[in-house]
Order: structure tokens, then sequence, then C-alpha cells
């Protein structure tokens, strides 16, 4: 069986069933990333393309050689060197790449609600790499797919998310992700980084990060995002780093064996020290693996593959 929905536009509106058969799937997916040649012909004759609208690093090159692992082919598309310099519109642009034929478009755009629109220009599959403040859904699954290999279920999970919450799209996706599968979430950062609407999200808020660690499972800390701290929302990094941070001693406070995460690209020495980000706990650069493997699932599930059930 294959996903209920054409499109992954965000984790709040998908289903239990299809967030936990793209777990299950990326976990076959993982074992052909392990393999010396990293090529099946899965997808081949099928066409991919990127637009991204926004710089990226871990999520674009995921995407791509998701694609290619499977033997997609692949286009890439960025607002800097396209016609969308020339004043051509999302929608115009949509049209263009719905006109070529492509298979799944994954757009990244700084509007929420954008991959959204863009469903109702073209028919192939769209996927949503993230839009505005909204949601990061293959970010979320791929957080996800890691606390799952490492903890073995989300029922009684702990999970606390720290750090630039008001500006965060992977949290969103993260809470909803997380709270549908039974996990309990808390959230925790400066009170003018944290949105209203977080409680109505059924999650517990912290402004004091040390009562949002206890005894936690799992630590995800956020990126401060230095690019949209132009309003005062703190005083400086360093008091950041002091009141926030997440360093030895805080990490203490959490479950002996709780796993520390962030998504990337951190701001060492401020939202988390360098011997947090490094330690045995850290499972950093796993998550950057498991992106590639959630997202070759989503690829497969959405061109019309079958879900691979597991053991979980």
């Amino acid at each position: 069986m294959g996903l209920q929905s054409k499109h992954m536009l965000g984790l709040q509106h998908a289903s239990a069933d299809d967030i936990l058969a793209i777990l299950d799937t990326a976990k076959a997916m993982k074992g052909i990333i392990k393999r010396k040649i990293k090529k099946v012909p899965t997808l081949r004759g099928r066409t991919v393309v990127t637009v991204f609208y926004e710089n990226s690093t871990r999520t674009r090159t995921s995407f791509d050689l998701a694609a290619k692992y499977l033997s997609a082919d692949t286009v890439g598309v960025s607002a800097s060197n396209s016609s969308v310099q020339k004043g051509e519109s999302l929608s115009d642009t949509a049209l263009t790449i719905e006109a070529m034929g492509a298979d799944v478009v994954v757009l990244r755009h700084p509007a929420s609600g954008a991959a959204e629109l863009l469903t109702n220009y073209v028919n192939c599959s769209v996927i949503n790499a993230g839009d505005g403040m909204h949601e990061h859904p293959t970010q979320g699954l791929l957080d996800m797919f890691t606390m799952l290999e490492y903890k073995g279920s989300f029922a009684g999970l702990k999970v606390a998310i720290i750090g630039d919450i008001l500006h965060s799209r992977v949290v969103r996706s993260n809470i909803w992700g997380l709270t549908k599968l039974g996990a309990e979430v808390r959230v925790a950062g400066p009170a003018t980084l944290l949105p209203p609407e977080m409680e109505k999200m059924g999650v517990k808020v912290y402004t004091r990060v040390e009562e949002a660690l206890a005894d936690v499972d799992v630590i995800n800390v956020l990126r401060i995002q230095l690019e949209r701290q132009k309003q005062g929302l703190f005083p400086s990094l360093r008091e950041y780093a002091q009141l926030y941070g997440i360093n030895q001693e805080r990490l203490k406070l959490a479950k002996a064996d709780a796993i520390v995460m962030h998504p990337g690209p951190m701001n060492r020495g401020v939202e988390i020290a360098d011997d947090v980000a490094d330690c045995s706990q850290s499972v950093i650069n796993e998550q950057v693996t498991n992106g590639v493997a959630v997202r070759m699932a989503l690829l497969y599930l959405l061109t019309g593959g079958e879900a691979v059930a597991t053991s979980n």
C-alpha cells in the first residue's frame, strides 16, 4: 500500500499511517545508502525537479542524492539563476515545470503556504522542502526516524526542543508528527522566541531550559536564526549561550542515555557547545544520513511505490 496523500505538504495534516509508512520504508532505503554501490533502478525514467527560492545545503543535496540513488533524473532550479530574476511568478514557474513532464517537484520558498499553492498549478506530486515559518516536513520525518532508531518507540517518549521556536518551521513539523504518534513534546527558549500558539499545539512550554530538560529522552536543539534576529529578541549571543545554550552541565539534566539532535547548520558556542555537539550522545551526523533515507522513501512512495513493512 502506498500513501493516502499525493503530496507531502506538512505533518499537521499527514495521517499517522502515512508517517509510519514513510518511516518504515526509510529503514529499507537506509540499507541502500550503506551499500558500496548506492544505486537501484526504482525510479528510472522518473524526473524530480528541485526548486529552491532560499539557500540550502543539506536539504537540497539530500533530495538530489536521494533521487539519484533511486536512478531518477534530476533538475535543480534556483531563484538566483532562473527566470524569477526576470519577474516570473511562482505559478508561471510551476506551469513551465509541469509542461516539461516532472513527476515530483520539491519546493523551498520563503512564503508559508507556497507548496500548497503550487499544487493548484501542477498535476505531479509536490514536496514541501520548507515554506516560510510554517513547516519543514522532511526534516520532521528524518528527526522522527532518528528518534525511532535510537529509542524504538514514540509512545511515552519525552522530547525537548530548545531554541528559536518563533522562526522555526522544523519545530512545527516535529510537534505535529511526534504528538500524533504519542510522544510528549516540550519547547523552551526566551519568552520573546516562544509564539503564543505553542500551548494550543499540545506541548509544554518553558522559559527555563533546565525545567524542559528534566528527564527527557531526546534534546533537539534549534539554530538561532541570526539572519532574523534584527528586532532585539534577546540581548546578545553571549547571554543567549549562558541562559539557553545546551552545554555539558545542562545535558546532565536529561536521561543518561538521552540523544542530542540539531537540524543544522549549527552556531557552535551559541545554541550548542562544542563538547555537546561532538559528544557520544550526539546523533547529528546520523540525522544527515537519515535525511537521505527518508527522502528516498518519500520519493518512492509518492511515485506509486508500495510501503515496506518492518518489524517496528
